[in-house]
């Protein structure tokens, strides 16, 4: 192949030399440093999905206790509530923990052969774009999960606050709406 055959595809004809080599290897070894972010997305994520589920048992025992003894204190469902929407705020963080340590895997140093098997491809990232894509949209639901935690415990006194809340409630359901329209379904 002539140097101008090479020029066309993209391939150079020169030899690399022994130090370019050694140092693009090195290079490209240090690609594995993304593993410490990995193995500790992985830990946040199962601390996370640890701490969610006692607050649940909590939640659950508290229940338990209070029905068992015939009591039902003031504010005692919105205290449920709150508990149940605060763990499930903490395990979609643990996803988002989760889906940030699989796409760097997958980006960064190989792809995850044990899932290619798996109906599902939520974890499979084969961009930069997607795993901002995927992280956006847990985020996203992070962000309504703790929203309507905070509005549980907001007290109403006036027509005027109601109708923030039910302004803040629409813009939330139009983003929603235009966060799953835009999205590759």
């Amino acid at each position: 192949m002539s140097h101008e055959e090479h020029k066309k595809v993209g391939k150079h004809p020169r030899k690399q030399g022994v130090l370019e080599y050694i140092f693009e290897s090195a290079l490209w070894q240090t690609r594995f440093f993304v593993l410490l972010a990995v193995i500790f997305s992985m830990l946040g994520g199962i601390a996370l999905f640890i701490v969610a589920s006692v607050d649940i048992w909590g939640v659950v025992t508290m229940v338990f206790n209070t029905y068992l003894h015939h009591l039902h204190p003031e504010h005692f469902h919105e205290e449920i509530v709150g508990g149940l929407i605060g763990s499930v705020d903490l395990y979609l963080m643990a996803i988002v923990m989760f889906i940030f340590g699989f796409g760097l895997y997958e980006l960064f140093i190989s792809e995850i052969d044990v899932a290619k098997g798996g109906a599902s491809r939520i974890l499979e990232i084969h961009s930069l774009d997607q795993l901002k894509d995927k992280l956006a949209k847990v985020i996203v639901m992070v962000l309504v999960v703790s929203f309507f935690k905070r509005v549980l415990h907001t007290p109403y006194e006036g027509a005027m606050e109601m109708l923030y809340f039910a302004g803040s409630i629409l813009a939330l359901s139009i983003g929603l709406y235009f966060m799953h329209k835009g999205g590759d379904h």
